[in-house]
């Protein structure tokens, strides 16, 4: 793009919020206070007032530790954990006499768990690290000494002048002083700050553009006086005091750190920010905290095994007592061979009460074993996995982005198998946000022949003639359009308009003048491709992409822009010229606003408002006289709503020299202003001079469907998944959306609030807004108790309903007294569709679906305006796409396209959901077994607080022998295969009902521990205690005892790992045999160290163990009927009260794979029912 010298203007005459001229008012009041005191000395970072003021220096920190802090750190962390504390408390006391075991075995288990978790938190810090130093090392070149030099980012000084090359970073955020465009501009990418690939256009001051080469530094030096550090991205306060004039500061001098410089060669700059001060930094807070439901429902687990603990050891204590006081009965003792007349105070008959009270203690730390000491690093490990599973699976990869599916958060991978409600966005969500131009009205007539996917799907609906989708060029009266090449951006088709023919329309005139608009008005940047000649557009959304694409093939070519003037090439009586608008304001578009408006002068020096914004306040804003084709161009805006198109209504002013003159003075005073009215008084200036508009016409362009939404959001709904779509849309945009998209489905009835009655509107005339705020809060409430008797009514038929409510209504409905009745109408739908809903209103419905109905919700979106919804649900879901990163980086998990959902929930949601609820119950399960082991033994030892087992043995139980195995059933275990989950969506209700984690079942699990603990026990003791077990004729001893009894456990709770197991891999077979083998191999090593360390276990497998027939035998009856409750319970069910995941691998084992996800076995579908009865009916009676 060539830019040429021009004419030096004033920058504040163009931009709203782009440079200024010196400030004529004291207007400057804000700073120096509270909030606005940084005082930067420009290219004097050395000036000692500068040096007074101790600003942060470059240097950048992303890390959570630092070498000095990440031992405590870190170790506070690990203890935050109740199950960690207790281990804590035991490992300590474990050094008095109180401790039935060596203090060294419970402290490395704990060593070993708190070890392996702070070495994770390690390496992901290192790795941190590393990016850090990677930034802080890279090179700038900083003035000095009459030249400009190398120095580290790190090095940087508040004030230093620094110079920035082409495609490179911002180091700091910098104050624009010149470039080597000769008019001070730049262009840079935000990119890395707001995901957004489109080019900002900055500006710098016509009296520093000057500055544009090496030498011209050597005597500048001015001061900024400016707003503090904040997070906010899209403002900025100050002021430059230069030659003893003073500018106001706005934004568009402000080059914030890790944008990137594009198409310039080089900028220079001055630091303002540095370090943790700059924007981006103030940004990086850390996410609301998210905890899964299991997550919180193991905690209370654990309280309970906690509580189970505290029993048992007041139990025991009781017993110890009353038999410690019966040791002594009238001076003799009855265990004599005790000896407790030289026993300590742990065992005194004189003292029973005291004695039971530390074996109270004795059996909380003998106990122990009950709590799963390496549950919480097993569960992050495999919730590790799982995520790179996740990010790893190939079809959610988008080949076209070379985007891969992200979990940005491994925390909340079962919450994605519990989903209950989705809660979307649209545009850039189900659409692709890619825009086209495909119609438009210009004076009151209706061009473009295609239809739209949205009027295909209406066709359909209507039971109209079949049309071929892939054809765009079929139109309902007959014409048929000639192929074009194919044009990002531009669908648009009428023969009356294209190749120059629109100069033959009778209104030809307003045809010329509406393209010219779109031409004008709008603030893209041309760019030529050097190899193609091909001219394209960086926008700043695709919708203004779309409008000059649109212009330049009908023969308005926009191709160059300076400081000052847009030019055009236009066809005039057939041949192509150049014609030049010197631009003069431009009053950019605004959420609040909803529209934009240039102030051009063209060559016959005529001065034009041209301005382009939505019909809700255009229409408001044009001239009360004759608008003669208004009731036209609202039909088609109606229509063009209808079918699924996007529309802004286009229209100008000429402008007279005197009034311009005057409302540039007032609007001028208004930039100027550096206080928080500063854009209120713009907008109030703006209000001023966009009135009185002529009509030209309206604008539509499609946001296609991405590919594949129907189809997923059809298997959504046919898991038993609750939609709604929360947009911006018109009411009629989104219900067609919604039929297009298979939200809304033929014959299903719709409950639509709004406030568009004629009582309302007649009330709004009058303009009375304490009635109308009555009367609407009464128009809401009536209709939703009519929407609710709807639903009551049809309580008993198949009908589906579908509730529809606008922006005005859904602010009504989400009052307090209002909430609960909407809440309730809403759920009991099939799919809700919220129209013009505000961000703040989509975090209010997300909250309310959130906690009204106590299930998971999962909102899913890809613009900064859904960030709010994504952080306040339970899953956060962002799409990559066209509106940047925002919703990605407020997000748990990415993914790049809105069809990937369907395999991130109804597949990896599923088989992590299942995973972890069978890995956190197995857990608890082989805790149980084996810790109630140790008390069916103390008490056989009349509570003596005697440990079953060697202190190693119980040391290694959570660490080597059971742990692996549980792990990989976390990682690996399959119940169906992917294609049979995405085949039968149904199956996804095993989560959003919790069967696999609800009370019944855990209770279920641990019952199977203590029956598998009584089994062990009794058997061993019972078929051992009173018979020979060597062939010398010795009987059984403790040791032996010790060693049966945990081969026993070792054996049945890796046994009943492979009996719950679905989808066996080699891994898991090696790792549930191998941690049997480990046991023995461990023995028999063990065994061989000394006895002063080995103790108990010296040779007891190799000399008394294995020899013996028996020592097998017991063994394997031990385990198979240990193994036998739940092996026959497991048939039962099957047989006769199978899940469907258990029906699923039945007719998938017999070859007979039902046809489609309806075909479900008549109890399993009536089961299955019954349970979304239940649940709806407590949804229903649920309070808010």
């Amino acid at each position: 793009m060539a830019f040429g010298r021009h004419e030096r203007v004033q920058f504040s005459k163009i931009y709203s919020l782009s440079c200024f001229r010196p400030s004529t008012r004291d207007e400057h009041g804000q700073i120096g206070q509270k909030g606005f005191s940084r005082v930067v000395f420009c290219n004097d970072p050395d000036n000692p007032e500068a040096l007074q003021l101790r600003y942060r220096g470059n240097y950048v920190s992303t890390t959570k530790y630092t070498a000095v802090n990440f031992i405590p750190k870190s170790l506070f962390e690990q203890f935050r954990r109740v199950a960690n504390i207790y281990f804590l408390v035991v490992a300590c006391v474990s050094f008095s006499p109180l401790a039935p075991f060596r203090a060294s075995s419970i402290l490395f288990p704990l060593m070993m768990v708190i070890g392996v978790t702070m070495a994770k938190e390690g390496v992901e810090d290192w790795r941190r690290r590393k990016q850090d130093i990677k930034a802080n090392n890279r090179k700038i070149h900083v003035y000095g000494d009459h030249s400009f030099f190398e120095r580290k980012w790190k090095d940087l000084r508040v004030g230093d002048l620094v110079k920035v090359y082409k495609d490179e970073y911002f180091p700091a955020d910098l104050l624009l002083l010149s470039s080597s465009y000769p008019d001070g501009i730049c262009y840079v990418e935000t990119m890395n700050l707001d995901g957004e690939t489109n080019l900002k256009l900055k500006h710098a001051f016509d009296f520093t553009a000057s500055l544009n080469d090496d030498n011209s530094f050597d005597q500048f030096k001015a001061v900024v006086k400016c707003e503090d550090p904040n997070e906010d991205l899209y403002s900025f306060v100050g002021s430059l005091s230069y030659n003893n004039n003073q500018h106001p500061l706005s934004l568009q001098q402000i080059l914030l750190r890790d944008s990137k410089l594009r198409n310039t060669e080089y900028i220079y700059g001055v630091v303002i920010f540095t370090g943790h001060d700059t924007k981006v930094m103030q940004n990086a807070t850390d996410p609301p905290s998210k905890r899964s439901k299991i997550e919180r429902r193991m905690d209370k687990i654990i309280y309970i095994l906690f509580s189970t603990l505290i029993s048992i050891s007041f139990i025991g204590s009781i017993f110890f007592g009353l038999r410690t006081d019966r040791d002594l009965n009238h001076g003799i003792y009855k265990r004599w061979y005790l000896e407790p007349s030289r026993t300590t105070v742990l065992y005194d008959p004189e003292r029973p009460v005291l004695a039971a009270f530390l074996h109270f203690l004795t059996g909380l730390m003998l106990y122990g074993y009950l709590i799963p000491i390496s549950l919480y690093v097993s569960i992050e490990m495999v919730k590790v996995l799982q995520s790179i599973f996740i990010n790893q699976d190939q079809d959610m990869y988008h080949e076209e982005t070379n985007r891969p599916a992200r979990a940005r958060t491994s925390n909340l991978n079962e919450e994605l198998g519990q989903v209950d409600t989705v809660l979307s966005d649209k545009t850039g969500t189900l659409t692709c946000n890619s825009m086209e131009f495909v119609k438009c009205s210009i004076a009151g007539v209706s061009y473009g022949r295609g239809m739209t996917e949205v009027e295909l799907a209406l066709a359909k609906r209507k039971n109209l003639e079949q049309l071929d989708v892939g054809n765009t060029s079929n139109t309902s009266d007959g014409h048929t359009v000639k192929p074009r090449k194919s044009i990002k951006g531009f669908n648009f088709s009428d023969e009356r308009i294209m190749d120059g023919q629109w100069i033959n329309e009778p209104n030809s005139d307003t045809i010329q003048k509406f393209f010219r608009v779109l031409a004008i008005c709008h603030t893209a940047i041309p760019e030529v491709n050097k190899d193609t000649g091909e001219l394209s557009y960086e926008a700043e959304s695709p919708d203004e992409a779309a409008f000059v694409i649109a212009a330049r093939e009908v023969g308005f070519e926009f191709f160059q822009r300076t400081q000052t003037s847009i030019y055009l090439h236009e066809c005039e009586n057939g041949k192509k010229v150049d014609r030049s608008y010197e631009l003069l304001n431009m009053i950019e578009f605004s959420s609040a606003r909803k529209r934009m408006s240039v102030i051009v002068r063209n060559a016959e020096n005529q001065l034009l408002l041209l301005c382009k914004g939505a019909d809700s306040v255009m229409f408001e804003k044009l001239s009360k006289e004759s608008q003669p084709f208004e009731d036209q161009t609202r039909n088609h805006i109606n229509k063009y709503a209808e079918a699924g198109l996007r529309t802004l209504v286009v229209a100008y002013r000429p402008l007279d020299e005197e009034e311009y003159k005057t409302w540039e003075e007032e609007f001028l005073s208004a930039k100027n202003s550096v206080s928080h009215e500063r854009d209120n008084l713009v907008d109030a200036a703006a209000e001023k001079i966009e009135r009185d508009l002529i009509l030209l016409g309206a604008t539509a362009v499609e946001d296609k469907l991405q590919k594949g939404v129907p189809e997923c959001i059809e298997k959504l709904a046919n898991a038993g998944i609750k939609i709604w779509v929360l947009t911006g849309d018109k009411m009629e945009t989104a219900i067609n959306i919604g039929y297009a998209c298979r939200l809304l489905a033929q014959g299903m009835k719709q409950i639509v609030i709004t406030l568009d009655s004629p009582d309302i509107i007649a009330l709004e005339k009058l303009r009375d807004r304490e009635a109308i705020t009555k009367a609407s809060r009464e128009s809401i409430e009536k209709q939703l108790r009519e929407g609710r008797s709807q639903l009551d009514l049809a309580k008993s038929s198949s009908v589906l309903f579908a509730l529809i409510i606008d922006g005005r209504s859904l602010g009504f409905a989400l009052e307090k007294n209002l909430e609960s009745l909407f809440l309730k109408v809403a759920i009991d739908c099939s799919s809700v569709i919220c129209c013009r809903s505000s961000p703040k209103q989509k975090a209010l419905v997300t909250k309310m679906v959130k906690e009204g109905t106590g299930k998971t919700t999962l909102a899913i979106g890809d613009g900064a305006n859904d960030v709010g919804m994504l952080q306040e649900a339970d899953i956060g879901v962002g799409i990559s796409g066209a509106e940047g990163m925002q919703a990605v980086m407020a997000s748990d998990f990415a993914i790049a396209q809105f069809r990937f959902l369907e395999r991130l929930l109804l597949v990896h949601g599923h088989w992590c959901y299942r995973r972890i609820a069978m890995m956190i119950c197995y857990f608890f399960y082989k805790n149980i077994a084996f810790g109630f082991t140790l008390f069916w033994f103390e008490a056989h030892a009349s509570f003596s607080g005697q440990p079953a087992y060697n202190d190693w043995y119980m040391s290694f139980y959570n660490v080597f022998f059971t742990s692996l195995p549980v792990i990989a059933l976390g990682v690996f275990d399959q119940d169906v295969s992917a294609r049979l989950c995405l085949k039968y969506p149904l199956l996804y209700q095993e989560g959003v009902q919790n069967i696999l984690f609800n009370w019944p079942r855990i209770l279920g699990w641990m019952f199977n521990g203590l029956l598998s603990s009584m089994i062990i026990f009794f058997i061993c003791k019972n078929s051992t205690i009173h018979q020979a077990f060597r062939e010398d004729g010795h009987v059984i001893d403790y040791e032996i005892l010790g060693v049966l009894m945990y081969t026993c456990v070792v054996w049945a709770v890796n046994c009943q790992m492979a009996l719950s197991i679905n989808y066996f891999t080699w891994i898991q077979h090696f790792f549930i045999w191998g941690s049997i083998f480990f046991w023995y191999v461990f023995l028999v090593i063990y065994g061989y160290i000394n006895p002063l360390w080995s103790t108990t276990a010296y040779r007891v497998f190799v000399e008394a163990c294995a020899p013996s027939p028996f020592y097998w035998m017991t063994t394997f009856l031990v385990v198979a009927s240990t193994l036998l409750p739940y092996f026959l319970y497991r048939a039962f069910q099957t047989r006769f009260h199978p899940m469907y995941h258990d029906e699923i691998q039945r007719r998938r084992s017999e070859g007979s794979e039902m046809a489609g996800p309806g075909e479900l076995p008549g109890r399993v579908k009536d089961k299955m029912d019954h349970l979304s009865d239940r649940m709806k009916h407590s949804h229903s009676h649920r309070e808010i």
